[in-house]
């Protein structure tokens, strides 16, 4: 029968004449050393100070380890980091590193009050997993599940961190608002099966402003994407108008969003919007003459040919009035006709302008979902309700933007400048670190080998030279 025991050393093939060997006495190291940068650019934003204010404790007071502050820093850190699972954390709570980034004064562990609990600073997967799971009419009374999250705070929050980001209001702001699956695997309340991605799935919603993540709403896949989506806009816009009234707004998306009554609104509430439109056998009509021109065009120069027309269309029973549409009449050896439908003044905006500089670029818009899904996780929805799952998309979220704000504050205007979410991870968090305890100082001891040296230390100066953010009390 084989032992689970570790030897005291390990042995690997040879290199020439010298031997091999490994043993796990390197002391306390971690492949987490850039976390310190997440560290000083949430003393920049303030972000999980304020992320805590979003949660009501029920617990005892004086049976209290670990402060919410302490929970939610724990699981954000550590998604930025790249641990995508609460299982995680059943090894990451003996990390010094992540008690340093949490804000633990014991940051080994030495003196928790349980003799098992020693050695590990951190929360364990069952209190967060507790965390995640608690509900607001429940806490109060509840036995273990007594931290409550408030949904409307957080989505302030977002809000509140998209404005503060800029130091003067723009002249304009363009939202993109677009839906994805999250596929499902087991029975999550909620969970539906969509046939157009043939699996059972929930349908979130996000919007973003350029790399600013404004909403991400977890929504059941029995819905149209584009249903509901006026009623979440309306205190976002509020907020952003509240704070700068001469804005102007636009919202950009896809077909699946040019529905009469989200249109209705903008039109209402002096919004702008520019949605792309799912073609039928009547505005291809209205576009026939023009894709004729494209294609002899193409035939004449052997290479792709577009056009664009100025159309006013009307739904035959859907849509409340006309509206102005621009239609692409492209020949690229084969058909490929576009519309997009907007509220824009042709005074203001021609229509291939409309077209190529407005609504394409929405495309990137899928880059920030991707940062999303695949780099902070947001498609972890494994847990039973609905609600529980919103709050992990939450933190998935807040990930993302601790992460941009390491982008904007440390790199802006350099060449990385641009990195995604994984990359970034790769490039500057996932560092090796030795790290030394004294009763003065905590040292961190990098790599000399590391190849962007210069450029972690760069970020650090910019990170440092930044004011720290001060919380209104309350």
């Amino acid at each position: 029968m084989m032992t689970e025991c570790i030897p005291r050393q390990l042995h690997f093939a040879k290199l020439g004449r010298r031997k091999v060997t490994a043993s796990f006495d390197g002391g306390h190291l971690t492949s987490d050393g850039g976390g310190v940068l997440l560290r000083e650019t949430d003393r920049r934003l303030g972000l999980l100070d304020r992320l805590a204010r979003c949660f009501t404790d029920h617990r005892d007071p004086d049976r209290v380890e670990h402060s919410v502050r302490d929970l939610i820093a724990q699981r954000v850190f550590a998604q930025a980091l790249g641990y995508e699972d609460l299982n995680d954390h059943d090894a990451l709570r003996s990390d010094p590193l992540l008690a340093m980034l949490v804000g633990k004064g014991d940051v080994t562990g030495a003196d928790r009050r349980r003799r098992r609990d020693r050695g590990k600073p951190l929360a364990a997967a069952a209190s967060l997993n507790r965390l995640e799971l608690s509900r607001p009419e429940d806490a109060p009374a509840h036995r273990y599940k007594r931290i409550a999250a408030d949904h409307a705070k957080l989505d302030e929050l977002l809000w509140d961190l998209f404005l503060e980001a800029h130091d003067l209001p723009p002249e304009r702001i363009v939202l993109d608002l677009d839906a994805t699956d999250d596929p499902l695997h087991g029975k999550q309340e909620g969970r539906f099966f969509h046939g157009y991605y043939r699996y059972y799935c929930y349908l979130p919603l996000y919007v973003f402003c350029g790399d600013h993540l404004l909403l991400c709403r977890l929504r059941t896949a029995a819905t149209d994407p584009g249903a509901g989506v006026a009623g979440e806009l309306v205190p976002l816009i509020a907020r952003i108008r509240s704070a700068w009234p001469d804005t102007e707004i636009v919202l950009r998306a896809d077909s699946g969003f040019a529905r009469d009554q989200t249109m209705a609104w903008c039109e209402g509430e002096g919004a702008y919007y520019v949605f792309g439109l799912s073609r039928n056998p009547r505005l291809q009509k209205m576009l026939a003459k023009a894709l004729q021109k494209s294609r002899r065009r193409h035939l004449a120069t052997g290479m792709p040919s577009r056009r664009y027309r100025q159309l006013r269309y009307r739904t035959l029973d859907s849509w409340s009035r006309s509206r102005r549409v621009v239609g692409k009449a492209e020949w690229i050896g084969k058909p490929n006709p576009r519309f997009v439908v907007t509220n824009l003044p042709r005074s203001q905006i021609g229509r291939q302008d409309l077209y190529e500089k407005l609504y394409c670029p929405r495309g990137d818009m899928e880059n920030r979902i991707k940062e999303m899904q695949l780099g902070l996780f947001a498609d972890r929805t494994s847990a039973a309700t609905l609600a529980a799952n919103q709050l992990r998309l939450y933190f998935s979220g807040f990930a993302y933007v601790l992460l941009s704000g390491l982008r904007r504050l440390g790199l802006e205007g350099t060449g990385d400048g641009r990195l995604q979410a994984g990359g970034l991870r790769l490039k500057f968090l996932k560092v090796a670190a030795r790290i030394r305890i004294t009763h003065r100082r905590i040292w961190l001891s990098l790599p000399s080998a590391y190849p962007w040296r210069k450029e972690f230390a760069r970020m650090a100066a910019r990170l440092a030279r930044l004011p720290a953010h001060h919380m209104a009390p309350g």
